[in-house]
Formats: structure tokens, sequence, C-alpha cells
């Protein structure tokens, strides 16, 4: 009974998004974290979660999610931006692959989409890149 409640006091003062091992310890991001300019953090966030994270933004104090790999230097981010038109600004930005991309779009659910699958395609610590193949 003793470890379940230290379980669940752990969860409980857990940050926000912050998952956490067997034992209470926190366990960092797997592959990539999203934070938005209020403060909302969230490990790993399904397109559910993006979606829900693009979809709480507003032009006064929380205009903003930034997504990338949980580490000191990453090599790849990319952002979405509310900006006063009402539409979202998508920037998508790999130096590894030299790659930097910004759009404009309106659809909240199809930017969510599209991110979780060219974040999918990203190179991640520790795992073997993605690769093509020519015939």
């Amino acid at each position: 009974m003793a470890v379940i409640v230290a379980a669940v006091r752990a969860m409980l003062t857990a940050a926000p998004g912050q998952r956490m091992a067997q034992g209470g310890s926190p366990v960092a991001a797997t592959y990539y974290c999203a934070d938005s300019e209020s403060g909302d953090h969230i490990d790993d966030p399904s397109e559910d979660a993006l979606f829900m994270l693009i979809g709480d933004l507003n032009t006064s104090d929380n205009t903003f999610v930034v997504i990338q790999p949980d580490e000191d230097e990453p090599a790849w981010y990319t952002s979405v931006t509310l900006l006063d038109t009402g539409s979202y600004e998508v920037v998508r930005h790999d130096s590894t692959r030299r790659e930097h991309e910004a759009a404009t779009h309106t659809d909240p659910d199809a930017i969510a989409r599209d991110l979780t699958i060219w974040m999918a395609a990203r190179d991640f610590p520790g795992q073997s890149s993605p690769q093509a193949v020519d015939f």
C-alpha cells in the first residue's frame, strides 16, 4: 500500500506532461518535446496532443509552440505561431539535412498531422537514421 501511495504522490507532484518511471523518478522524452509560450510541456506528444496545443494558441499570451528533441543542442525543430490574421506560421528546420521551410496554414488538424509525419522522419539520438534507397 505504501508503494502505491508513493507512486500516486510522485505522479501528482510531477510537472504537467512529465512522465514518471516506476518508483516515481521523472522520465525524459524518448523522442521530442513540445513547449508552448504559456508553459505547457508535453514529452513525446501525439498528433492529438499537438492538435490541442495548437488549438490552445491565442494572440495575447500563448502565441507559439516549439517542438524539438529533448537535448541540449537539437539538430532540428519545428514551431507553430498564431498570427494576428488567425492563420498559423509553421517553421520546420533541420540543420543536418540543410532544410528550412516557413509556410502559412489555417487548419490546426492538418498542421498537427503534417508535423507528426515530418518529425517521424527526423534523426533521434541513439537510433539509426532513416535511409532512402535508390533503385
